[in-house]
């Protein structure tokens, strides 16, 4: 049998009409409802008629879980099961979903706090890089106060996070070939995130956690995990912690894995994956269209 990955993409793949198509079918009607609830608001309305809003960490985090996590048991419906999970920054969540660690409602709760929080910090500055020289880049950071490589995304793209001044220091001082500044409120997976990641650990500590039923490859660790507390541990250090992408690719051919399917909107983890690791078998998962008979 085939080893196969299930990944789940986070914020910035989010796109106006997804998960739309979903909403017919029984397993998808009843997780929109159960999310409304919760929400106070209907990700179907958001992802139909809402693009502004969509482009908002208080929304577009809660609709990717959602329209990713319905995907999930879409799958399942089809007697699909991965032999391992990841998820790229708030993808994380709906991999322990994927992985049984908590049930959908909690995990909701979980990420609608997350982007409630995240929204409330201002004044940083989040910068995707391009085409550089890493050790040039490795040592830059190293020497500027105030920034940090948030998400390392792959040998030629990482993003980093910090202070207006010193992300635009980092860029004046090295060669790169592009300069993206992200639509974000703040200078999230950085330090400066602390005071967020203190009262979000509260609601985390009241969540339970059960051990996974497949491994976890976690942002911040990217080994596989099982056990419930070391899941937990390893989220908790999430919001200031680096999105070690590149070392979690690089781990899926040493744990066997022939077959990677990304589950959300989007081909922004499929392709750094194929070019990471050619010799695995990659698709997207992001319609009803794309799920297996």
């Amino acid at each position: 049998m085939t080893k196969t990955a299930w990944v789940f993409p986070g914020q910035g793949s989010q796109a106006l009409g997804m998960g739309v198509d979903l909403a017919n079918l029984p397993i998808a009607q009843e997780k929109y409802a159960a999310a409304e609830t919760i929400l106070g608001w209907s990700v179907l309305d958001i992802c139909t008629n809402a693009e502004d809003k969509l482009s908002s960490s208080l929304y577009t985090q809660p609709s990717l879980y959602v329209v990713e996590s319905i995907l999930v048991d879409l799958m399942r419906d089809r007697h699909q099961q991965p032999d391992l999970v990841a998820g790229h920054s708030l993808g994380e969540y709906v991999a322990l979903y994927a992985a049984g660690v908590f049930d959908f409602e909690a995990g909701l709760q979980l990420v609608k706090y997350r982007a409630e929080l995240m929204n409330t910090v201002a004044g940083g500055q989040m910068t995707a890089l391009i085409g550089f020289n890493r050790e040039q880049l490795d040592a830059q950071i190293s020497a500027t106060p105030d920034v940090v490589l948030a998400n390392d995304n792959s040998d030629g793209q990482v993003v980093i996070s910090g202070t207006p001044e010193a992300v635009e220091s980092v860029i004046a001082a090295i060669k790169v070939k592009r300069a993206v500044k992200l639509n974000v409120a703040g200078a999230y997976h950085s330090p400066f995130m602390e005071p967020a990641q203190a009262e979000f650990q509260k609601a985390l500590d009241a969540v339970p956690f059960t051990d996974a039923i497949v491994p976890v490859l976690s942002n911040t660790d990217p080994t596989p995990e099982t056990k419930a507390e070391a899941l937990k541990q390893r989220l908790s250090k999430q919001m200031t912690g680096s999105v070690r992408w590149r070392e979690i690719m690089l781990q899926l051919p040493q744990e066997g894995i022939e077959s990677v399917v990304e589950i959300g909107p989007g081909k922004v983890l499929a392709n750094l994956i194929k070019r990471a690791c050619s010799d695995l078998a990659v698709e997207n998962i992001s319609t009803a269209a794309d799920l297996p008979a």
